[in-house]
């Protein structure tokens, strides 16, 4: 079997994106399973109705991308209880315009880290309402959101946490299920 190709959503812009390693991690602990490729999310215009008809270039690449992929995964931040605003903004360029959906049936996970201990599950529980609604079967269980601590994660993507990285292990695993539930062939 050919490993699982899965678009991966980064909530946070920043270099050293804390999510960034927890994605890194996570394509570690899923090997030569599935390979990750990291949407560039930055340079989508904010979305706008009236462009749907010139559809700018970097929304069509990203949609592109989702639709290649087997599945995908958004790693996301918790930004004053909700998710970042670049995020949303992927979300809704790659569902529109009506009637062209990237993401529409793809199965779906969604995790994320932030240093706030709920780490981003309010995030995350935002995220999942909007995930839904643009028809992504998101896995339910496990959720993982993460207390990010300094080096629990190292910048190459090595969990030091024993128990953190069997977690984060069955959260992978789980999730490779899922695709293959979904996944025709």
């Amino acid at each position: 079997m050919s490993p699982y190709k899965i678009a991966v959503f980064v909530g946070s812009l920043r270099k050293d994106s804390i999510n960034r390693r927890l994605a890194h991690a996570l394509e570690k602990l899923a090997g030569d399973r599935a390979s990750f490729e990291y949407i560039q999310i930055g340079d989508i215009p904010l979305y706008n109705q009236d462009h749907d008809g010139q559809f700018p270039a970097q929304g069509t690449r990203m949609k592109n991308q989702v639709r290649a992929a087997d599945a995908v995964l958004f790693v996301t931040p918790e930004y004053n209880r909700s998710i970042p605003g670049v995020l949303k903004n992927a979300i809704d360029t790659a569902s529109r315009p009506y009637g062209d959906n990237a993401f529409d049936g793809k199965p779906a996970a969604v995790t994320g880290a932030s240093i706030g201990a709920i780490g981003s599950a309010l995030a995350q529980q935002h995220l999942r309402n909007v995930l839904v609604f643009v028809n992504l079967a998101v896995l339910a269980q496990p959720e993982a959101f993460l207390h990010f601590k300094e080096g629990l994660i190292e910048a190459d993507g090595t969990i030091t946490n024993e128990a953190t990285r069997t977690f984060l292990q069955g959260f992978v695993d789980r999730f490779l299920a899922w695709i293959g539930t979904h996944h025709a062939g």
